[in-house]
């Protein structure tokens, strides 16, 4: 699930797995899981891991998938190998 942080704007996702289960009554209920381990729901208080902010929003699930360039690159992308040039004039002495 994305979210993004309303203090400093970071964006991330966190991968949650939803079980739902009954119990010996019938009773439905689900199991929210993150890394294997069980955790509270995903909601828009989840704390910043940039900032430590704990007013974050929450995106639809796939709305990342169709905005890549809010989430980070893997890799910084090369350096651009064009020589600067300062479009102001030098002296003329």
């Amino acid at each position: 699930m994305p979210f993004e942080c309303r203090s400093c704007w970071h964006v991330w996702q966190e991968d949650y797995t939803v079980r739902h289960e009954e119990d010996d009554h019938g009773n439905a209920g689900e199991v929210w899981l993150r890394g294997g381990l069980p955790a509270p729901p995903p909601s828009s208080g989840a704390v910043c891991p940039q900032c430590g902010c704990q007013q974050s929003t929450t995106f639809p699930d796939g709305y990342l998938s169709h905005h890549p360039e809010l989430t980070a690159q893997a890799e910084p992308g090369a350096p651009d190998a064009t020589p600067l040039l300062s479009p102001v004039r030098g002296p003329l002495y």
